[in-house]
């Protein structure tokens, strides 16, 4: 595809978690690329990702019809990476996940951009009780409502070096003597690599028949094993306390008015369901994309965790 491409690839979310390894896997391929983020100044490291000229830096906002419309020009694709864990201020799940992304799809229909990924989550549904789950599932409707060829990814938890999840506990793990399981960390997960996810929208452009793939990792985690896991590449011996769903609803409502708050009320319903790659759906298999096994990634980013805390 970068061998042809008459325009550049439009990346908006580019320089979040998941955002920036897709602009470092695409400007690697020789895609061209536009980056679009509310802040540009705060994603000038980006640059650094391509040659010179590769990659060009925009500000927009993925509600703001004008904004978008102008990134939209002469692109001959559009990847949405754009996505938040939890509200704050303006920045509402409906708003973001849903609205946004049927804005920069419409507007990607009306420039006749074919190629269009849409960067959603495993456990998207319009009927779930999370406001977070029913707007991926909305959000993926809208897209598909307006572009029809596009490509939907669904990733399960994403990890790499700056991830907001295993980076999260060892952090906890620093001082706490005890680390929660929530409903007794009976959840499953199949947490997949930020590489194989970049990876993923890289075939997508590259031609990949169009649908929906849910991402996974190689191997399927309980929570307590994704927390035994991260304890032992750290080298602390923690307390698993498991917490009833019940006592983590009523904590939720506390943390929840923290900055970067740890737990939400919508996280904890999130909690109680599985997320692992559903049956008779595209998987990274069907990108061509291998998956890459979690405990050997995380020896290359959380090594720093070890022997850097005080005794509990």
């Amino acid at each position: 595809m970068a061998g042809t491409q008459t325009g550049p690839v439009v990346v908006f979310g580019g320089s979040g978690f998941v955002g920036r390894h897709i602009v470092r896997r695409l400007a690697k391929d020789g895609f061209n690329l536009r980056v679009v983020v509310r802040r540009p100044n705060e994603a000038l490291f980006l640059k650094t990702a391509g040659r010179t000229g590769q990659i060009d830096l925009m500000q927009g906002n993925i509600r703001d019809a004008a904004s978008t419309r102008a990134a939209l020009a002469g692109a001959s694709g559009v990847i949405n990476a754009v996505g938040i864990l939890y509200e704050t201020g303006p920045q509402k799940f409906d708003a973001v996940q849903n609205a946004g992304a049927a804005n920069l799809a419409t507007l990607a229909a009306e420039h006749g951009i074919d190629q269009f990924v849409q960067i959603s989550a495993i456990g998207a549904d319009a009927t779930s009780a999370s406001a977070y789950a029913r707007s991926k599932a909305e959000g993926e409707n809208a897209v598909l409502a307006a572009c029809p060829q596009a490509h939907i990814l669904r990733p399960s938890i994403v990890v790499g070096p700056e991830d907001d999840f295993f980076n999260r506990f060892a952090t906890m793990a620093q001082l706490a003597p005890a680390l929660p399981l929530i409903g007794g960390g009976l959840t499953r997960y199949q947490p997949v690599g930020v590489f194989d996810v970049a990876q993923a929208v890289a075939a997508c452009l590259a031609g990949a028949p169009s649908g929906i793939y849910e991402l996974g990792g190689p191997q399927i985690y309980s929570f307590r094993e994704l927390m035994e896991l991260m304890l032992e590449k750290i080298g602390k011996t923690r307390l698993l306390v498991p917490l009833p769903f019940a006592a983590a609803k009523m904590l939720s409502q506390v943390t929840r008015f923290l900055p970067n708050p740890p737990l939400t009320p919508d996280q904890v319903i999130l909690l109680r369901s599985d997320n692992i790659v559903g049956q008779n759906i595209g998987d990274l298999a069907a990108l061509g994309v291998e998956p890459t096994p979690i405990a050997a990634l995380l020896d290359s980013y959380l090594g720093r965790y070890r022997g850097a805390s005080k005794t509990v």
